[in-house]
């Protein structure tokens, strides 16, 4: 790999460890701050609304400015939201309020630069490694073992800083100073790898009418293009259905079995399972075949989740959610290199922007109606219910026409977008 791709690796790593921390100590911060358990859920309710919102229109930008350039400022706008809280809470103190107008503001930032980050990878593969075979498969599973590492590591750390120094807005200045050495690092690569292939008689013209047609002709592609959509579907629903373990059938689970740490033990366990399968995948590029890992995956899906909703003892539970990482990371590895290969470099801020979007969406729709299936008719039966979807889940992908040929994909035609 050459100097670009692991400036990308490094200022990815530093981005996704500030936001990991972040994520243990922002909620316990909200809760200091205003001793009320729905703030927590206000402020995540909004800033997720408005992330999912901005992630749309994030493609669009994405697709007009050079990407390095959008990841950089993307992270220096985080660095900056984060900074302003223990900023703000010396001068003025924090309210709810303050939580959600920083939340916004970091919003701005986070989704723009995830988006950049997906579609800088192309690139980066033509730059530093001629575009070999089997390149961007590599460098996927590198990018998915070092983001199965981050999901643990960063949440560990926050859990650190908390233990050090208690609850307290200064230790964000870390998180604040992880994405800004993100932004920094990737100064390291070269400006030739957000370089945006336009067509003929195509322009980064701006405004009201040309930001409504890009967004029409990204969501276009994507629903009209049968494996974008499958995988984007596929994804979407995975995402909702841990959401919804993680946040009601799980701490419920096991605080019922009087092992409450248990559940959050559970969802480490997937990161593990990924964590250790993508870096598989990254060493098998090659011998062995996307459709092979695809079918693995969902088979263990399948297997992993009728496991978990059986609820039969927490042990299982457990082992289950490491063999759904096991099989899930290297399939997960392939969706994100064939919707790469699949989508236009033109459109791909689009169309990555709108899946980014519908990932954010999706756990609203499971999560509301799993807890109320649990609450109503017992968690045996919202165990089971998510059983069946995942079931059903696997039986459509694994029969749908637009997964059968994921070996033969060919880099997509540049259209106009």
């Amino acid at each position: 790999m050459g100097r670009s791709t692991w400036a990308y690796l490094g200022s990815y790593s530093l981005s996704l460890l500030g936001n990991g921390v972040a994520s243990v100590l922002f909620p316990l911060l909200v809760l200091a701050k205003t001793g009320d358990i729905l703030a927590v859920g206000i402020l995540a309710s909004v800033t997720t609304a408005v992330a999912a919102v901005v992630g749309v229109l994030a493609g669009v930008l994405v697709d007009l400015v050079n990407r390095r350039t959008v990841s950089i400022i993307s992270d220096v706008l985080s660095a900056g939201s984060v900074a302003a809280v223990p900023v703000v809470d010396a001068l003025w103190g924090l309210n709810l309020t303050w939580f959600i107008v920083l939340g916004v503001v970091g919003a701005f930032g986070d989704m723009p630069g995830m988006t950049a980050r997906e579609t800088l990878l192309p690139r980066l593969v033509q730059l530093d490694q001629n575009g070999a075979p089997g390149a961007l498969d590599r460098l996927v599973g590198v990018r998915e073992s070092l983001s199965g590492a981050l999901v643990l590591i960063g949440p560990g750390l926050g859990g650190l800083l908390v233990w050090l120094v208690g609850v307290s807005s200064t230790a964000l200045f870390i998180t604040a100073g992880m994405s800004a050495a993100a932004a920094l690092l990737s100064f390291a690569m070269s400006p030739e790898a957000g370089h945006i292939t336009r067509t003929a008689g195509s322009s980064a013209r701006v405004g009201v009418r040309t930001v409504f047609v890009d967004l029409v002709a990204g969501w276009r592609f994507l629903v009209g293009h049968r494996l974008v959509l499958g995988a984007s579907l596929l994804t979407a629903v995975f995402i909702a259905v841990i959401a919804a373990l993680q946040a009601t059938i799980m701490p419920a689970y096991f605080t019922s079995e009087k092992l409450p740490e248990f559940s959050g033990f559970a969802i480490m366990g997937i990161a593990v399972g990924s964590l250790f399968s993508a870096g598989l995948y990254a060493a098998t590029v090659g011998k062995v075949s996307r459709r092979t890992w695809f079918v693995i995956g969902m088979v263990g899906i399948g297997v992993g989740f009728t496991v978990i909703g059986l609820l039969a003892a927490p042990w299982l539970v457990l082992c289950a959610a490491v063999f759904i990482g096991l099989t899930s990371g290297p399939m997960s590895a392939v969706l994100g290199v064939a919707t790469i290969e699949a989508t236009p470099d033109q459109m791909r801020g689009r169309v990555l922007g709108a899946q980014n979007a519908l990932m954010l969406a999706a756990p609203a729709l499971t999560s509301a109606p799993i807890a109320a299936i649990a609450s109503g008719s017992g968690l045996e039966a919202a165990g089971i219910g998510i059983a069946v979807v995942m079931v059903l889940t696997v039986i459509v992908a694994l029969s749908a026409p637009a997964f059968r040929s994921l070996d033969g994909l060919e880099p997509a035609a540049e259209a106009e977008g």
